[in-house]
């Protein structure tokens, strides 16, 4: 599936839209996939973050792009929207 504003690539790739109250760890589980590492310190998110995310499995690569959405309702501003492809 093609989405909107994302960079095409040859292997199959989906949205993933991390939703959740604040402090649940969403940037953290996404943090965690692109670095390898465990971030302590707690900074809300701001509107969403799109980070993609390559995977291998057996039956070859997949990308999810994660929207990391932000879990405090002051700063979910347009977070329908972030459902559409999702």
């Amino acid at each position: 599936m093609e989405l909107p504003n994302q960079q095409t690539v040859d292997y199959p790739s989906f949205k993933l839209v991390i939703v959740g109250d604040d402090g649940t760890g969403k940037t953290t589980f996404v943090k965690r996939h692109l670095t390898r590492e465990f971030e302590k310190k707690y900074e809300p998110t701001i509107g969403v973050e799109v980070h993609p995310l390559d995977f291998f499995r057996n039956c070859g690569k997949i990308r999810f792009y994660c929207w990391d959405t932000a879990g405090q309702e002051k700063f979910g501003g347009l977070r329908d929207g972030y459902y559409i492809h999702g």
